[in-house]
């Protein structure tokens, strides 16, 4: 539908002079980071059109509302951590709110949550992404997330350190959990993705019931335990977070190399779901490996 006088109530384009500084900053942005800007093929043909319509040499037709953008955003900090963030940047190019308004709509801008900031504080960087002015907004974004990724990596050396003192063969441990159940992939994931930044081996056999074995210094454990409890499962209403250590021993040397999951490598799924676990066949997979007396500690 072309947009005119009689356009829809809901929004109408916005007045030539603040399409001109809305497309302005499209190019000021690109000409800033010209090898970090990602615009999808429908967003630039819309800002191709709207281009040539502020300079008079085409004429309005149909168009969608906003023009949005793909911006990485370099982060380095003073200690020569380098790391990038990915904000979708959104500009309006509609207004329903303001017929005399003296400037365009602010640009939208939404953080992609990084690898290494947590989901906690990816949402603290994205109350400061509030502003009006797009650039200084940029700005902000970037400082706040030097400061993170500065504090997450003495995080880092500070764990390393800890991990380096832990790895005495005599402090090591192995500890099993029991799940009443466990099934949601991606909380099953983290299981195995963040244990080795812990430098902890075991396995996860999700289904009901679940079980993870993981073997390392008694306190890296807890607090691997405790990071995925807060942080993977931050998400999770309190009461459905129900995981129990039900055994800890002492060990010389660990019986497993990696952190892995064994949920379709072990027996045969059962239930209506496919989703109860084969206990037959997990307790001789344990005997196998010498760990047949955990059986019964852990899941009688």
């Amino acid at each position: 539908m072309p947009i005119s006088d009689e356009a829809s109530n809901e929004w109408r384009l916005l007045p030539m002079d603040l399409l001109e500084i809305q497309v302005g900053q499209i190019n000021l942005l690109l000409a800033m980071y010209p090898d970090d800007v990602v615009i999808e093929e429908n967003s630039q043909k819309l800002l191709n059109h709207l281009q040539r319509y502020t300079e008079g040499s085409e004429a309005n037709s149909n168009i969608s509302q906003n023009v949005s953008v793909l911006l990485r955003v370099p982060i380095e900090s003073n200690f020569g951590h380098e790391e990038a963030l990915q904000l979708d940047i959104t500009f309006p190019f509609t207004d329903v709110e303001n017929e005399n308004a003296h400037e365009p709509p602010p640009a939208r801008i939404r953080i992609r949550q990084p690898s290494w900031l947590s989901r906690t504080a990816t949402a603290q960087l994205m109350r400061g992404v509030q502003g009006e002015d797009l650039f200084g907004t940029i700005e902000q974004v970037k400082e706040t997330a030097i400061r993170q990724l500065e504090a997450s990596k003495n995080s880092s050396s500070l764990q390393a350190s800890h991990e380096a003192t832990a790895k005495v063969p005599n402090s090591f441990v192995r500890v099993w959990f029991y799940f009443p159940s466990i099934s949601t992939r991606s909380k099953r994931d983290d299981f195995i993705k963040y244990a080795p930044s812990y430098d902890l081996t075991g396995f996860l056999h999700a289904g009901k019931p679940g079980l993870l074995c993981v073997e390392g210094a008694p306190q890296s454990i807890d607090d691997y335990m405790k990071f995925i409890k807060t942080e993977s499962w931050g998400d999770i209403p309190s009461h459905h977070k129900k995981v129990s250590e039900r055994h800890r021993e002492s060990i010389e040397q660990r019986v497993f190399s990696s952190m892995t999951e064994t949920t379709d490598k072990i027996g045969e799924r059962h239930g209506q779901r496919a989703n109860r676990s084969d206990m037959k066949a997990m307790e001789e997979w344990l005997i196998e490996r010498g760990l047949g007396d955990a059986f019964g500690k852990v899941l009688m």
